[in-house]
């Protein structure tokens, strides 16, 4: 996802959800794979942060750890919550003003690239800048359908097309999702919907944000984390539906996924509440 703050000037925002005026003192939100594009009025400035909507999930789930049990209830409940998928948050001049001094810090220690050192005081920049445009973030517990969504249409500026996301990554998205229990490699993939390998793991993290293989540990976590849930198979058998051969293999990555063991996120189920 993204967050562009309006430093200076104005322009017009063209989202697949509408068209609106945005200036300084104004914060822009894009929730992932959004497509979106500007005509600046005269000039614009901004600065923009690309936040990994895994980290998001993982912010979540610590801020809410007393009301959800792991990683993957983080995300229902981010999917129920957070259901605009973008959003013009008017802090005004004022308060936008207290922003400008982090970002800057946070775009001079991007540059530097040293960030194994100075990672903590970049999470700290972030934590600050959130809590100052938290509050103006738009919550609904109605989601808008996608029979809504097909007949809301931006009025696009001049000659402006946005590229529409690759058939070929949600055919590729929609193969790992359906049969997460296969073998698969990206050639393998890569030959069902017609992409080179290398073509298609462009594509790919262009849509999604991870590669094709990374989106599979995703897709075989949560399946996991249903049938650990819902069903009464071993861990092993479990993992075997999944498509993991491997306990220690398949183990490792659902923790690296989820936050725990597939043995403990069991009895985190059968506890009583």
């Amino acid at each position: 996802m993204k967050i562009i703050v309006v430093r200076d000037g104005s322009a017009f925002l063209f989202s697949e959800f509408g068209q609106l005026p945005v200036k300084s003192g104004d914060v822009i939100l894009l929730g992932a794979n959004v497509l979106a594009g500007s005509e600046p009025e005269g000039h614009i400035t901004v600065t923009t942060i690309y936040i990994d909507t895994d980290y998001v999930l993982d912010q979540v789930r610590w801020q809410y750890a007393a009301f959800l049990e792991d990683r993957l209830d983080a995300q229902g409940f981010v999917e129920r919550i957070y259901t605009e998928p973008a959003q013009i948050l008017r802090l005004g001049e004022d308060r936008a003003g207290m922003l400008m001094p982090w970002l800057d810090e946070m775009v001079a220690l991007s540059l530097k690239r040293d960030f194994a050192r100075d990672y903590l005081r970049m999470q700290a920049l972030w934590f600050q800048i959130a809590y100052v445009i938290a509050p103006f973030i738009k919550v609904s517990p109605v989601r808008v359908s996608p029979s809504q969504r097909a007949h809301i249409r931006p009025t696009l500026p001049r000659d402006r097309r946005f590229a529409p996301l690759r058939v070929e990554a949600r055919q590729a998205a929609a193969l790992l999702r359906e049969h997460p229990a296969r073998v698969w490699t990206l050639e393998k993939l890569a030959a069902e919907v017609h992409l080179s390998p290398s073509r298609l793991s462009s594509v790919f993290v262009e849509a999604y944000g991870k590669t094709p293989l990374t989106f599979l540990t995703m897709v075989r976590a949560e399946h996991l984390a249903m049938l650990l849930r819902e069903t009464d198979l071993t861990v092993g058998a479990a993992m075997q539906r999944v498509g993991w051969r491997s306990r220690s293999h398949g183990t490792r990555l659902f923790r690296e996924y989820v936050g725990v063991t597939p043995g403990y996120y069991r009895t985190m189920g059968a506890q009583p509440v």
